[in-house]
């Protein structure tokens, strides 16, 4: 190919993660010309709202998608985090590679560099995440946890002026973005705050047999990251979790790739109740193709485990819950 063209949101963190695959792309493909397809998602359009009373991650997916489904794009960029476990690919469509995972971690943010257990009750916590909120509220319930939307830089600025003592973002992208080093941060760990499914990869979207495309985004492909991927994503579509649901997902890689770890959370909306799940599976197959069905079905045991612990009912209580806060803030 000579030239491709790669559907993004406009946010520069987006930008920066298409530039990021670009360059990549580039290096492999010296004669490459790469152009950058921009939208405005309706996810980035409305920041008055929670996401999950307007369509959910979703919002972040979909438009992009369209551009490389009616043949504007070639490739699309997206977090994965974005990406719900429900929603299938576009016909002819699919997440065609994988570049190497960044930091999963979650990151709680503040103007003096006080952490989580050092905030004072009361606290205005601003987040996107039900996830965040459910397990952060399981440790520090005395705190407040206050929506914050907007792309990184409104959130920081919002920090910032005082509207809110904390704010929780990811890790990876205010690694990206160069902002980690120039803030006073806590980096969460998985015991404290597990992250979302796929947090910190991106996903590559394109033609599922178009040999060509295929061919030239071999390059991004980083096998790693596809095992602890298709674990994660095999939990969150045998859960059938909604945006509406605090639901984690989180899979490494031990014993130098020998052993998969797969642990998954559902929580209840306060993080009054949080169930927890996981597994460890010892690769059999020599194969890349036969370790992704291994680490597939661990993430499947790790659903069965938090079903069998009464997740279904508590993602009903959560839905429940947000139902009712829709139609008391409509």
């Amino acid at each position: 190919m000579k030239k491709v063209r790669i559907a993004t949101r406009a946010s520069n963190l987006a930008l920066w993660q298409t530039r990021h695959v670009a360059a990549k792309l580039k290096a492999a493909h010296p004669d490459l010309e790469v152009e950058e397809v921009e939208v405005v998602t309706r996810g980035d359009r409305v920041q008055d709202k929670p996401l999950y009373t307007v369509g959910g991650k979703a919002l972040f997916v979909s438009e992009v998608e369209r551009l490389v489904a009616e043949g504007d794009a070639d490739l699309a960029v997206h977090s994965l985090k974005d990406v719900p476990g429900d929603q299938e690919p576009a016909e002819g469509l699919g997440m065609i590679a994988y570049p190497e995972r960044a930091d999963a971690r979650d990151v709680l943010v503040t103007k003096d560099g006080t952490e989580l257990m050092g905030l004072t009750a009361g606290a205005r916590v601003g987040t996107t995440s039900l996830r965040r909120a459910a397990q952060l509220g399981a440790h520090r319930p005395d705190l407040a946890y206050v929506t914050l939307r907007g792309n990184v830089e409104t959130r920081l600025r919002k920090l910032e002026e005082g509207q809110y003592d904390a704010i929780v973002l990811a890790a990876a992208g205010m690694k990206r973005l160069g902002y980690l080093k120039d803030w006073k941060h806590q980096l969460l760990g998985a015991e404290t705050c597990l992250p979302a499914v796929g947090q910190g990869t991106l996903a590559i979207e394109g033609s599922i047999s178009d040999a060509a495309i295929l061919e030239l985004v071999k390059c991004l492909e980083h096998a790693p990251t596809r095992l602890v991927t298709e674990a994660e994503r095999a939990m969150l579509e045998a859960l059938e979790g909604s945006c509406r649901v605090p639901i984690a997902g989180h899979a490494q890689l031990l014993d130098d790739g020998h052993r998969l770890r797969m642990r998954g959370m559902v929580g209840d909306i306060d993080g009054t109740k949080i169930l927890t799940a996981s597994c460890d599976v010892f690769f059999d197959s020599r194969s890349h193709e036969g370790k992704v069905a291994e680490a597939k079905k661990a993430g499947l045991e790790v659903a069965e485990g938090l079903i069998a612990r009464g997740a279904r009912d508590l993602m009903r209580q959560a839905e429940a819950t947000i139902l009712q806060r829709e139609k008391t803030q409509s």
